[in-house]
């Protein structure tokens, strides 16, 4: 057993067949993927890794394996997806996943290929688990796949804490070892206990705060954008496959970008922190649905005809489209005078936090300083935007209503 000093859990206890995995390379890679990527523009302390996180969803996952009496091989094998619950992630963890996935079909949890094979297949072998079986787990697949991914998994107890941790923010702030503590299986649901409704609201109102001022913070969004418009470019130009890149750390990946003539601009700009500034900032019901609805490649068309409209070069524009709001811990199940009930059915707090995220909706399309308001005034005629002076509020300072560019605190 080794014991390891932690920020958030203070000491972590490791052994078993994690402690055999935690120097296998694919875990040592973690340490050289950021957790939280672009949002460092923003919060500079928020230097964490996957790798610590990965720590502390092993953690986590070992004190809920108590409470719930789970020992023995099924506890290993929860262990041991916990640990290795993230060494899919490309670069930047989340940040060009899109990017990633759109010439693979594959998403940071869809990792068989990557366990079931070299030194993580031959420790779990020798432990006597099976990759595939740890991967569907990773996956979230069968009962106790719901502990390492589902709507009460450890993975997003650690995460909010941690990024609250290291970003300085309070809004992350939540009962972990409670939540672990509460957790309960009935009838194959993994569920809270009694008396937790409050508990899991915490948990949702924890995720409905940190992503408007960390996780979705629309700096962080406009340096992601970059960062995925320069990865396209590198990918374009030939200069990685996305297979090769899905495996690379965040330093080969951006020696990469600096040294491909195609994403090079793109790359100084991020080093320099010269970002793009928000041209339009539009909330949800001003966007047409042919714009929300829209796939990559009718994207891309529209950034085409706002660049000739404003007489700008292509790459002076970006088209960032989020994806409509969802509230996945909604569905989170508690326990309720014996029965289980669903949080969104249990709670009138849901329906405000998901009220909220409607709400803090964006869309945006950035372009550089100098030719903001060009590419703005573009982008409204050719997006059809309804901007009457409702559709943009709470959008900061130094923003016009309507459209224009972020001046302090970009």
């Amino acid at each position: 057993m080794i014991t390891i000093k932690d920020s958030v859990h203070d000491h972590i206890e490791v052994d078993g067949v994690a402690e055999r995995l935690l120097d296998t390379p694919t875990v040592q890679r973690l340490r050289r993927i950021n957790q939280l990527g672009t949002v460092r523009l923003v919060y500079p302390s928020a230097n964490h890794t996957r790798f610590e996180h990965s720590l502390g969803v092993f953690h986590l996952a070992n004190r809920a394996l108590d409470h719930l009496n789970i020992k023995g091989l099924q506890a290993e094998r929860v262990r041991a997806a916990a640990l290795l619950h993230d060494v899919g992630h490309s670069p930047y963890s989340h940040n060009i996943e899109s990017v990633i996935y759109r010439e693979t079909g594959t998403y940071h949890d869809d990792v068989h290929d990557l366990i079931g094979s070299g030194p993580v297949a031959t420790v779990l072998s020798e432990e006597g688990l099976n990759p595939d079986h740890i991967a569907d787990l990773i996956a979230g697949k069968g009962e106790l796949g719901q502990l390492v991914s589902g709507e009460l998994d450890v993975d997003r107890m650690d995460y909010l804490v941690r990024d609250a941790h290291h970003t300085g923010v309070p809004y992350g702030t939540i009962d972990h070892e409670r939540l672990s503590r509460e957790l309960r299986f009935v009838d194959g649901e993994l569920v809270l206990d009694e008396g937790n409704v409050q508990t899991a609201e915490s948990l949702l109102l924890a995720r409905a705060l940190m992503n408007p001022t960390v996780y979705k913070h629309h700096v962080a969004r406009i340096a992601k954008a970059m960062l995925r418009r320069a990865t396209e470019h590198a990918l374009e130009a030939g200069a990685t496959d996305a297979e090769t890149l899905r495996r690379m750390d965040d330093h080969d990946f951006r020696s990469l970008l600096r040294g491909c003539e195609a994403s090079a601009l793109f790359s100084r700009r991020l080093d320099e922190r010269r970002l793009y500034k928000r041209a339009v900032w539009a909330e949800l019901d001003a966007v047409p649905e042919d714009v929300l609805d829209a796939e990559y490649g009718t994207l891309r068309e529209f950034e085409r005809q706002i660049a000739d409209a404003a007489n700008v070069e292509r790459d002076a524009v970006i088209l960032d489209v989020p994806s409509k709001p969802s509230m996945k811990e909604s569905t989170s199940r508690v326990l309720v005078n014996g029965d289980i009930r669903r949080l969104d059915e249990q709670s009138t707090l849901v329906s405000a936090l998901q009220t909220a995220q409607l709400d803090h909706w964006r869309l945006g399309v950035y372009a550089p300083s100098a030719e903001s308001e060009r590419v703005g005034e573009a982008a409204v005629r050719i997006l059809g935007l309804d901007l009457d002076g409702t559709h943009v509020r709470d959008a900061g300072p130094g923003i016009n209503a309507t459209l224009g560019e972020f001046v302090n605190g970009s």
